[in-house]
């Protein structure tokens, strides 16, 4: 592709050098450059890419995308200067795979918690409607029914852009995907097109990263602030940020609620630990969901389905045959009566949304166990929180590790220790074994009782000292349950 094709997409603030050098392949990581390459100098979190361009002129580049040009200029390389080499790497991402989010009806999710059930159920909709669609998440991704790892919620431009060309060249007509506060943040979306954009919520989350709430939530603003008039934005009317992801938006704006007055509304008529009897905009339908917070993930698909112009009452048919996410309330159960429940919970607000549907479904008819940690090298501050409200609505609580990292499980658990008052702490078992606080948990559940095992969800490893071993919650909670 001509360097001056590839340019067409971005906003140039000089050039020096060919603009019709032919380009071979597109780069931001300086290990990968080849002959021909052209390569953008983003600046990362940890690494700033410019320090990166003597390296890569020596490498054979075509040409170099920088927001500040080297002092030695070689007279075989073009140098392109930019404003912003994020923003520029994901415009000239699009337009090297040919603006693959221009096919595709693609639907970003964004917000604390439900962004993977939310983005995950619109795919899986599009596929129940008769579509091919494509998934982007942070459990798995998906062109059409083939399955391809995830390393990150929201991948970098260029794997996002390879990604949506493989399903438009695999017949996908919908995509949806996972928008983090990284992503939008770092522009790593910078130049998709979106045919809409889903608000959740907003809740205490990546600190470490964002430092205020407020820095958080302006990060997922941005995403709605960018969305184009042809786009939708929904969002949730019941959370005090929602009415603020619509402020700046040129999108169309709907909201859903299960309180209030909005586009579309959901209500809970009954509900039970394998299921629901939801209403949604007063239409009843039995879904294999339980918990408020998932029926507020149903009315954010259904109105996210009718907005995409799917006929109605098909999709109050489709909603019926939608199945759980893995790791997301997913339940277990022994030969003699005892559930455990195995949950991607990893913040204050959702340990409090997944124990109080716990114990609105159990009453007083049995016990609940919890089971949490905290990540290593993450928020600090949210640990005390997080015991705290476990144990208020827990009958019994074992704190473990999750993802330790760089950090002592003990000091972890420590720092959880601190939100727990001299009541909750004679309820609580510090176990920094976590298979072996799983295996306790569920060894003291009796008939009726409830474990919960909060934090790790779908992920099938433990990170210890920068080292992935394999441990899955799922795994560990079925062994313990056959041994009953």
């Amino acid at each position: 592709m001509k360097l001056s094709h590839l340019l067409s997409a971005i906003t140039v603030e000089e050039v020096i050098g060919n603009e019709e050098v032919e380009i071979t392949s597109l780069e931001c990581d300086s290990r990968k450059i080849s002959l021909g390459s052209l390569f953008v100098a983003v600046r990362g979190v940890n690494v700033d890419g410019h320090r990166f361009i003597p390296i890569v002129t020596v490498g054979g580049v075509a040409a170099i995308v920088c927001e500040e040009l080297p002092e030695r200029l070689e007279s075989t390389v073009t140098y392109v200067k930019v404003s912003d080499s994020a923003v520029a790497l994901g415009f000239l991402a699009s337009q090297w795979y040919g603006n693959p989010s221009r096919q595709l009806q693609l639907v970003g999710v964004t917000g604390t918690n439900g962004k993977t059930t939310t983005a995950t159920l619109i795919y899986e909709m599009a596929r129940l409607e008769g579509y091919k669609a494509g998934l982007l998440s942070t459990v798995v991704n998906y062109i059409d029914t083939e399955a391809v790892h995830a390393d990150q919620t929201t991948p970098d431009p260029l794997t996002l852009n390879r990604l949506l060309r493989q399903m438009v060249d695999a017949g996908c007509e919908y995509a949806a995907m996972e928008v983090s506060s990284h992503a939008a943040h770092q522009h790593r979306i910078a130049g998709l097109h979106f045919a809409g954009g889903v608000f959740t919520n907003l809740t205490r989350d990546h600190l470490d990263y964002h430092k205020t709430v407020d820095a958080y939530l302006a990060a997922k603003k941005s995403f709605f602030d960018n969305l184009p008039a042809t786009a939708f934005a929904l969002t949730n009317a019941d959370d005090k940020a929602g009415e603020v992801m619509l402020q700046n938006t040129d999108a169309r704006r709907h909201t859903y609620s299960l309180r209030t007055r909005a586009d579309f509304t959901g209500k809970i008529v009954e509900s039970r630990l394998d299921g629901t009897l939801l209403a949604l905009n007063g239409h009843e339908v039995e879904v294999l969901f339980t918990g408020r917070f998932n029926a507020y993930n149903l009315t954010a698909v259904y109105g996210a389905a009718l907005l995409l112009g799917w006929n109605p009452d098909r999709v109050l048919v489709d909603m019926s045959r939608l199945v759980p996410v893995a790791g997301r309330f997913q339940p277990f159960h022994s030969t003699d009566g005892v559930t455990a429940i195995v949950d991607y919970a990893h913040t204050p607000d959702a340990l409090v949304n997944v124990l109080s549907t716990i114990r609105d479904i159990v009453g007083g008819r049995g016990q609940i166990i919890t089971v949490v940690g905290a990540g290593g090298n993450r928020d600090k501050g949210k640990r005390p929180i997080m015991a705290r409200e476990a144990a208020l609505r827990s009958d019994r609580l074992i704190l473990t590790s999750d993802n330790p990292r760089d950090e002592e499980p003990d000091a972890i658990i420590a720092d959880m220790r601190e939100g727990l008052d001299a009541r909750a702490l004679a309820a609580t078992l510090c176990i920094a074994d976590r298979r072996e606080a799983i295996r306790t948990a569920v060894s003291l559940a009796k008939e009726g009782d409830v474990v919960l095992v909060a934090g790790k969800g779908h992920e099938d490893y433990q990170e210890i000292r920068g080292v992935k071993h394999h441990f899955d919650d799922r795994e560990v909670v079925q062994e313990a349950l056959s041994q009953l």
